[in-house]
């Protein structure tokens, strides 16, 4: 078995995931960490693959480029994956936190420098502008993974900001 690193951006179609994950299944392949989203009217699909000896990186994308559901405006790259394919400890999960309110530039930046300071890592970001008359709100759900010692000043830090920024702040631990 190989690691294999598969990433799709095309316009989003109901029976994406469905396509992909079943033709991967289908060729031997058994997916690792996997993330999708839609990203405007596209979506993007990304995922380690396990796949067998004899299933090449142009074997899969070859095939996926040929589903249907997947369409004819897809990017889709398929190569070898060299790094560890299993996270570390500042890889797992340890707080869900959700960020919403008026839209402002630099928000995530300025959002992400806090779980800098206190050496957290982002598991995950999904982000989401969505248009209002009173104009444009943005919602931030982050996945985190805050060292035990830090997490109360982490999160106060974190609410303050959003506060500072006239934003709400919702956070749960995992």
């Amino acid at each position: 078995m190989k690691t294999l690193l598969v990433s799709i951006l095309c316009t989003d179609r109901t029976g994406l995931i469905s396509a992909v994950t079943g033709r991967l299944f289908e060729l031997g392949a058994n997916l690792g960490d996997t993330t999708f989203a839609v990203l405007g009217g596209g979506a993007e699909f990304t995922a380690l693959v396990e796949a067998p000896d004899g299933v090449t990186a142009e074997t899969v994308e070859q095939d996926l480029k040929a589903l249907p559901e997947i369409g004819d405006d897809a990017k889709i790259t398929v190569s070898g994956f060299d790094l560890p394919s299993v996270h570390g400890p500042s890889g797992h999960l340890t707080h869900y936190i959700r960020v919403s309110g008026g839209d402002s530039p630099g928000l995530i930046a300025r959002l992400s420098e806090v779980f800098v300071q206190y050496e957290a890592n982002i598991v995950g970001l999904h982000a989401e502008k969505a248009p209002r008359a009173e104009g444009d709100q943005y919602l931030i759900r982050f996945a985190v993974w805050i060292p035990k010692e830090r997490t109360d000043a982490c999160i106060a830090t974190v609410v303050n900001t959003t506060e500072d920024l006239r934003l709400t702040c919702h956070w749960q631990k995992v």
